[in-house]
């Protein structure tokens, strides 16, 4: 990986050098990662026989805390392995979308954002905004994002479901409880190489003016891309990039990702299908709940793990739930 970084004719291709650049500086941390649990391992080993040969039981709690440290990470280490997808170390498309719930919904979408937003930032991974609709009132009612970093969809795709809050709405002057839902969709971002054969006579291509959040970055032309699938119905947006040919791009990879998931789920007819158990972004359908009130909990209803720290999720805190539930895929 190394010897085609010094390729002088890689720069000719930006995103294939820049997807190179990216697996060996990740296939690099990996084994830095190993490196370092190996030093670790043996640094405790030491540290165990050096007690045992002093009769000295004064730091059992430092080996036992570093035995637990080690255990852990050694342990999403080898989760990590376990990431051997066709796609998984691709960059991830992440969409969130509000569901039941109006105003209340549209807020705790815009809460979902940020909180995968520090999630992804905690590993190094970059986030761009691929498309955005905002309500004037508060909250967005959609965002679909490019999540950027080795092995990004293999992570993610852990969080495709319907998200469930419950808690006293500062929307309502009574202080009621209420309940919110948002629904997470993921899939892999695919290479120009990757072939996928769409007739453009199924396609239908609508082009409008984008805007960002509170009407920044107004263009003044048509350069924001809708694109439809007619035989399936998937659509896909882009207005992120400044050039209507460069949108058309990038929603013609995110339409090639959405139709290469549903080939591999073997569901062709409908974008229900595509969506599975959650067509209906409403009650009973929920893969994790985050409990605000009259309780601090998150749990998730796939793999029963539960945290009491609601805010510490929000803020990012998410390896756990996704470490368990790549650990059930695995078994």
């Amino acid at each position: 990986m190394e010897e085609k970084s010094y390729d002088q004719d890689l720069w000719q291709d930006i995103d294939r050098a820049q997807k190179i650049m990216q697996e060996s500086k990740a296939l690099k941390d990996r084994i830095d990662e190993y490196e370092d649990l190996m030093d670790r391992v043996e640094d405790l080993e030491v540290l165990i026989e050096l007690a045992m040969e002093e009769g000295d039981y004064s730091i059992y709690r430092e080996i036992r805390s570093s035995f637990d440290r080690i255990a852990r990470d050694g342990e999403e280490f080898k989760l990590a392995t376990l990431l051997k997808g066709d796609y998984d170390e691709n960059n991830a498309i992440f969409s969130i979308h509000s569901g039941a719930g109006g105003l209340e919904a549209q807020d705790w979408a815009e809460m979902l954002l940020r909180m995968y937003r520090r999630w992804a930032e905690s590993k190094g991974f970059e986030v761009t905004i691929l498309n955005i609709l905002a309500d004037t009132e508060g909250g967005i009612k959609s965002v679909t994002m490019l999540i950027r970093g080795f092995n990004a969809y293999g992570y993610l795709k852990s969080e495709k479901g319907v998200h469930r809050m419950i808690r006293i709405s500062p929307f309502d002057s009574s202080n009621k409880r209420h309940t919110s839902f948002a629904s997470i969709d993921v899939y892999p971002e695919l290479d120009d190489e990757i072939d996928v054969e769409i007739n453009e006579s199924d396609l239908r291509i609508d082009t409008y003016r984008a805007s960002g959040a509170g009407g920044q970055h107004v263009n003044t032309t048509d350069s924001a891309i809708r694109i439809t699938h007619i035989p399936t119905g998937i659509i896909v947006q882009c207005q992120n990039e400044r050039s209507q040919h460069s949108n058309r791009n990038t929603a013609m990879r995110m339409l090639k990702a959405k139709l290469i998931q549903l080939q591999e789920e073997e569901q062709k007819e409908r974008i229900e299908d595509l969506q599975g158990k959650y067509n209906q972004i409403a009650w009973g359908s929920q893969i994790r709940s985050y409990t605000f009130h009259p309780y601090s909990m998150v749990k998730d209803h796939r793999t029963d793990v539960e945290v009491g720290d609601v805010n510490g999720v929000m803020d990012g805190n998410l390896d756990l739930f996704i470490m368990e539930y790549l650990k059930q895929r695995a078994l």
